[in-house]
């Protein structure tokens, strides 16, 4: 107890420098709980959203066959998504049956036929353009409230139908809530991918972070103990002591960096982030992760105060007269050695051709090796740097440099201590850059059109002959497959297309000559014809009119083909289908299981208006744009965000640790400079060794967080199983990067050196 009030006095009696560096570690202490509560209210606000999507899923009550105990009672739902640009558009279109149904979260009432009860941010978007409201039959009565949304600015609607038009499509529905939800707003793998991120940018960099707020002031405290060890003081009481002032201070700065999170958790969530966005309650900490800020720092600190205590507590007389440290050894090959040879494996998996298939093992080797290369490059700068300047010192003719270099070979740390956090910095943002390009791939729209599929089966022909008006529609055409047993092993099938050549020609490039009421095959040379698809080989199709009346047909392949010049990933049709006149239908019949293939530009605003054009002909009818996800586009968007919060919270770990160590080693270094400066070192030449200090080490470094971060993103993206493995892209971004650092860190030397030389610093040596 006794050595708990004495490390409490020496926090307030050991003058206005010790003080301002106390004050210095609680602030660095609450930049890094902050950044550290902002990583671990993620996984929270997910939940939070993923959760109320749960409590709005229609569910039905069913009896022991599956079936729904309340029959034609229950009330129907359908739900259709559409894009909205890179956002889905939710339309839940609701029928009351007999039995009551409560409503639905955010609703006051069941809506009722032409009710449309819409989110704030539908309505505001309602009011930019009226033309949407071609998918919302009926009149708005109510806005949807924050029980019933997932976020602020999700668009969602509910629609009252009359039951009639859900007969046949829609589900029935007793009530709503289900155990989890259908589409969650990240799916697992992508979280994976956050998560991994995440600890690569944020949290290695935060446990340097942490770790250099600890060791503020290293010297003069170590000094300060080593006198209190000379005068009697044990080796418990000396660690104790040094305990009281890391620990207090890193507790201070945790609570002082979560009263700060709260502050930044309302404003984001008032604000919001791009595409993605929250309601204050969601990011609100749980007991455990408070306890794990309020915990992690303090003990942090307490590991990081007992490994630099040692040397004082077995040698304290060796510390107050200022011996030379011991130099540091190769222990941090230790973890980079089998990090790197993870990482090349990788590399050279890809590069012969034979990327791993095992994604589960790779989930767990690849963060793995992420973290021994972060932690090996951060332990190994130190040796890397002596034996630098060993060498450097003994070839150099330069004062300057000499200078510079004899105090790196002594104090190799002390440089590196840093710029560590800017090494780290350069290393995570390649890493990030091949998340990005992972999912670029993913979101990447190549095609020069954009396809949309409609079952013609609720379509009537009205309906049918709208769709293909819509403007914007290039072209349209009916295609369907030919009827195969199921029953058998590998039943033979081809497609057949039927459209007019006119109707070809507006969704298909290169076409050759074409005649019109003449059967073909469509032949594509980027394809493959399909096997079955044979000239002269017989396909059955099944016909039914409107009255239910049904025919069997059969379409020969014809020795005529037809060849058209479309990309293979781009083209609605396949290689091999036939191409069908529509005067080969008898009149009034149409193919069974047909679907009406319609063709646009793949202008993000061209998709946008086809879609409310199809959703003003038959608002329930669901219309599927082929390649086009809008779930999984906003789920990218959403990870990117997270991944732009990342960086920016990795940006503000490595400059906060660099202007820490570097006010810290400033007040370190003034014995230093001014006994140069009283043998008559020039200011000029003071400020070049300081430069060369810190550059030279620090360039070795970026080196190495370059080589070492490309090859990591080449691993990534080997195991993502993409078709990029090599990205030279980013190179130029990086290189201009690691620049920026060595200039910031050559500014932040300099003021080391003063214009003024106070011998008082120097009386005791």
């Amino acid at each position: 107890m006794k050595e708990l009030l004495l490390g409490l006095r020496l926090l307030s009696g050991s003058g206005r420098g010790n003080r301002a560096r106390f004050s210095l570690m609680v602030l660095g202490g609450a930049i890094g709980v902050c950044c550290l509560a902002m990583v671990l209210a993620i996984p929270g606000i997910l939940a939070a959203q993923d959760d109320r999507r749960a409590g709005r899923e229609p569910d039905c009550v069913a009896d022991d066959r599956g079936l729904c105990t309340s029959g034609d009672r229950a009330a129907l739902e359908l739900t259709r998504r559409d894009p909205y640009g890179s956002r889905p558009l939710t339309r839940v279109f609701l029928a009351r049956g007999t039995t009551p149904v409560e409503p639905p979260p955010g609703l006051r009432d069941f809506p009722a036929p032409g009710d449309v009860h819409v989110s704030p941010r539908l309505h505001e978007v309602l009011r930019q353009e009226p033309g949407l409201s071609q998918l919302l039959p009926g009149k708005e009565r109510a806005r949807i409230e924050a029980p019933g949304l997932a976020r602020p600015d999700e668009l969602y609607a509910y629609i009252g139908v009359e039951r009639e038009e859900l007969e046949g499509t829609g589900a029935p529905v007793t009530h709503f809530g289900a155990e989890r939800a259908w589409s969650p707003t990240v799916e697992s793998s992508a979280l994976d991918i956050v998560r991994f991120t995440l600890a690569a940018v944020v949290l290695l960099p935060l446990g340097v972070f942490l770790a250099v707020c600890a060791r503020l002031s290293a010297a003069a405290r170590a000094r300060r103990l080593a006198a209190l060890r000379l005068l009697g003081l044990s080796t418990k009481g000396v660690k104790r002591v040094n305990a009281t002032e890391s620990v207090v201070a890193a507790f201070l700065g945790a609570v002082l960096g979560l009263g700060v999170y709260g502050l930044v958790d309302v404003v984001l969530s008032w604000t919001g982030l791009p595409g993605f966005t929250w309601y204050p309650g969601d990011g609100s900490l749980s007991g455990t992760t408070a306890l794990v800020c309020l915990a992690g720092c303090p003990t942090l600190a307490w590991i990081v105060g007992q490994a630099g205590v040692r040397r004082v507590a077995r040698n304290p007389l060796e510390v107050r007269r200022s011996a030379v440290a011991k130099q540091p050894r190769a222990w941090g090959l230790v973890p980079l050695v089998p990090g790197l040879g993870i990482v090349a494996g990788y590399c050279l998996a890809g590069a012969t051709g034979h990327p791993p298939r095992d994604t589960g093992l790779s989930s767990i080797l690849m963060p793995l090796a992420v973290v021994l290369v972060g932690t090996g490059l951060v332990l190994t700068l130190p040796f890397l740097s002596q034996v630098l300047a060993r060498r450097i010192a003994r070839s150099t003719q330069s004062v300057s440099l000499g200078l510079a270099m004899r105090r790196n070979e002594l104090e190799p740390g002390g440089a590196l201590r840093v710029a560590t956090g800017l090494v780290l910095l350069v290393f995570v943002a390649s890493l990030v850059q091949g998340v990005l390009i992972e999912l670029d791939q993913v979101t990447k729209n190549t095609a020069h059109v954009q396809s949309y599929d409609i079952a013609l089966r609720h379509v009537t022909s009205g309906e049918e002959r709208a769709f293909g008006k819509v403007p914007g529609v290039r072209g349209h055409a009916v295609t369907a497959s030919s009827w195969t047993d199921m029953a058998a092993e590998d039943p033979p099938s081809i497609g057949v297309v039927v459209a007019t050549c006119g109707q070809l020609r507006a969704m298909v490039q290169g076409l050759d000559h074409c005649v019109d009421g003449r059967p073909a095959q469509l032949v594509n040379p980027q394809e493959s014809v399909w096997a079955a698809s044979k000239p002269g080989a017989e396909f059955p199709f099944h016909l039914a009119d409107d009255q239910g009346e049904k025919r069997e047909m059969t379409v020969r392949v014809p020795q005529q083909e037809l060849r058209f010049h479309d990309d293979g990933a781009n083209s609605p049709f396949s290689s091999g289908d036939v191409l069908l006149p529509p005067s080969f239908l008898p009149p009034g019949f149409q193919l069974e299981g047909a679907t009406l293939t319609l063709v646009s530009s793949s202008d993000p605003e061209t998709v946008r208006s086809v879609l409310d054009g199809f959703g003003g002909v038959a608002p329930t009818v669901a219309v599927q744009p082929y390649g086009f996800n809008v779930d999984a586009l906003e789920q990218v968007a959403i990870v990117k965000t997270l991944l732009a919060v990342g960086m920016v919270l990795g940006l503000i770990i490595g400059v906060a640790a660099y202007l820490v160590a570097a006010a810290d080693r400033a007040v370190e270094r003034r014995p230093q400079v001014t006994a140069l400066a009283l043998l008559g070192a020039r200011p000029r030449t003071l400020r070049s060794v300081q430069v060369a200090q810190v550059v030279l080490p620090l360039a070795v470094g970026l080196v190495l967080a370059v080589v070492l971060g490309k090859m990591a993103e080449s691993s990534y993206l080997v195991t993502g199983g993409g078709a990029i493995f090599w990205d030279g892209n980013g190179v130029p971004l990086l290189v201009a990067s690691a620049v920026g650092a060595v200039g910031l860190a050559a500014l932040g030397s300099l003021p080391i050196v003063g214009r003024q030389v106070d011998p008082e610093l120097i009386r005791r040596d």
